[in-house]
């Protein structure tokens, strides 16, 4: 009986054992979706690269035109509404092309994927605005502000550009040849700020 009463002690304590460590690699799987999700949110994953690419430079092209105002909150609502603007553009210009596609009327109802799938272009300004609001709110001097806005621009367009080699899965040199595409592009916007600028 004494061993009887151990072996199903040792049965429940291996069982618990075992649920303590599923439930423990549930918490991290439910962590390591939840980074995902966020990353992919900001800079994109799949064919939401493309989205997140076109935001990235359509922010930075907008800093780089009201660059000489210097006004970092002026700067952030011009890159706030452009967002918008071109995001609401893109999903009316994306409906129409899937109608025209599928031989059909265009309705309200398909216009909701493809906002999910372009929100990227509104998101990409997410990061660069946050550091011209550091910059409208005086935590940053104001060119800082907008040069770092600049910056983070470059940064997000060096990362989505690894991003997509790395979902080709192509080589080292074709990732460098992606990364560099992508920042000079990148580049050319800075370039444009600093004429205006000066």
């Amino acid at each position: 009986m004494p061993r009887a009463g151990t072996s199903g002690r040792t049965q429940r304590t291996g069982t618990s054992a075992g649920s303590d460590s599923s439930t423990r690699r549930q918490a991290d799987t439910g962590d390591a979706q939840r980074t995902t999700r966020a990353t992919a949110l900001v800079f994109g994953v799949g064919s939401g690269i493309a989205s997140s690419v076109y935001g990235t430079v359509t922010a930075m092209a907008t800093i780089a035109a009201f660059g000489d105002d210097e006004h970092p909150w002026k700067i952030a609502v011009a890159v706030a509404l452009t967002a918008a603007v071109f995001w609401i553009a893109h999903i009316y210009a994306h409906g129409l092309s899937e109608s025209i596609s599928r031989h059909r009327p265009l309705r309200l109802r398909d216009l909701g994927p493809i906002a999910h799938r372009e929100r990227g272009l509104v998101l990409a300004a997410v990061p660069p605005l946050a550091a011209l609001l550091l910059g409208a709110a005086g935590v940053l001097r104001e060119n800082t502000a907008i040069w770092l806005a600049l910056g983070i621009g470059l940064v997000t367009l060096a990362l989505q550009g690894a991003r997509y080699a790395r979902l080709e899965n192509v080589g080292l040199l074709s990732t460098l040849l992606a990364i560099a595409a992508n920042v000079g592009l990148g580049l050319l916007v800075v370039v444009l700020k600093a004429a205006i600028a000066h």
